[in-house]
């Protein structure tokens, strides 16, 4: 149970880096340093919680190096327990982010878990040698090497470049928007609620606008100019070229000022509208800054970071005849499969093998 909880929560954190460092900040702002702390900072704690997270739990489940491991596992536990217990008591922050947007607690809900995993990190403690190896001390430095390598490179590097593999937000793709933001419009409780569109020049509120467009619609988000990563100006304003000349609106949200939104302009040459929304909104939109997100009747059809805007090639047709203006094929079930192909496929492999030979020793032995 330690195992598997602490394997889980490394790897939401790790496919979700920058949601992590979000929380990071949250926690921050609480205890009244977040303006002290650098974001290069946050980002690395970010990364380095998810795998140390990750690698904690493999280790457990493998019972590698069993006395070190589980003194560390029971000094985290000891220093989260009386977080969380101030989080239920002063309730700072909404939820604490233990398992990313992929399971979200109560503040009093995260409290009791880490009771239960507390009790158990004392029970391995206490017993360390009781936990049974799955592998033999020769190649635990396999499970080690390829775990780490795997968290930090496929996992948490590719969705920092890219965008999370797995997306647990309520605007995932294929999410249908406008259906949510309707039912907040008629009371219902949504995800959505708090989205807001509003043009910069007038302050004109264009949501329903937007959301209520039949066709393809360009959203090119930027929660705050002044830390947008502007090496991708060419293939960004090479999007916007391609949607003037097939028709299709763009619009770029940001909760960036007007000055900000000026000297973005100045940079770029940017002639695309502008529009301000909440900046905690359009982090939940895309992990990406800037990013693009491409809308059809409402609904989610794909998500582009600045990093792996769609190549020339792919724009020479209108979206309705393209690849780019459908739902990718890649599903959540192809991803799970992938995971398993390359990471939990090869370590079974490995602890079969691994076991079989022990096997064979002991029966030559015998």
């Amino acid at each position: 149970m330690l195992a598997l909880t602490f394997i889980f929560s490394g790897f939401v954190k790790a496919v979700d880096p920058l949601g992590t460092q979000y929380k990071i900040h949250d926690y921050l702002m609480a205890l009244g340093i977040g303006k002290m702390v650098p974001d290069f900072t946050t980002l690395a704690a970010s990364v380095l919680l998810g795998a140390t997270e990750f690698f904690l739990g493999i280790c457990l489940l493998f019972a590698i190096r069993r006395r070190i491991v589980s003194k560390l596992v029971l000094l985290i536990m000891v220093l989260m327990t009386p977080l969380t217990l101030w989080l239920a008591l002063s309730d700072p922050i909404s939820d604490c982010g233990c398992f990313g947007d992929a399971l979200v607690l109560s503040n009093w809900q995260t409290l009791w878990k880490n009771v239960i995993l507390l009790c158990a990190a004392i029970v391995v403690w206490k017993w360390p040698l009781e936990m049974p190896r799955l592998i033999s001390r020769s190649n635990q430095w396999i499970v080690m090497n390829y775990s780490l390598v795997f968290i930090l490179l496929f996992i948490s590097a590719k969705s920092l470049y890219t965008l999370p593999q797995f997306d647990f937000r309520p605007y995932h793709i294929g999410a249908d928007i406008r259906q949510g933001w309707l039912k907040m419009m008629e009371g219902e409780e949504s995800p959505y609620q708090e989205l807001f569109i509003e043009q910069v020049e007038d302050g004109e509120d264009i949501t329903e606008k937007i959301l209520s467009d039949e066709g393809y619609t360009f959203l090119l988000i930027a929660p705050h100019l002044e830390q947008a990563d502007d090496s991708r100006l060419d293939e960004i304003n090479q999007m916007y070229e391609y949607s003037l000349d097939n028709g299709y609106p763009f619009y770029c949200l940001t909760a960036s000022g007007e000055k900000a939104i000026e000297k973005w302009r100045d940079l770029t040459g940017a002639e695309y509208p502008f529009c301000q929304t909440d900046d905690i909104t359009l982090k939940t939109i895309i992990r990406s800054n800037p990013g693009l997100v491409l809308m059809k009747d409402g609904k989610v059809i794909r998500k582009w970071s600045h990093n792996n805007m769609p190549e020339e090639e792919e724009l020479n047709t209108k979206l309705e005849d393209s690849e780019l203006g459908q739902l990718p094929t890649e599903t959540v079930t192809s991803k799970i499969l992938w995971v398993i192909t390359w990471f939990v496929l090869p370590l079974l492999i490995l602890t079969l093998a691994d076991r079989l030979w022990a096997w064979t020793k002991w029966v030559r032995r015998n």
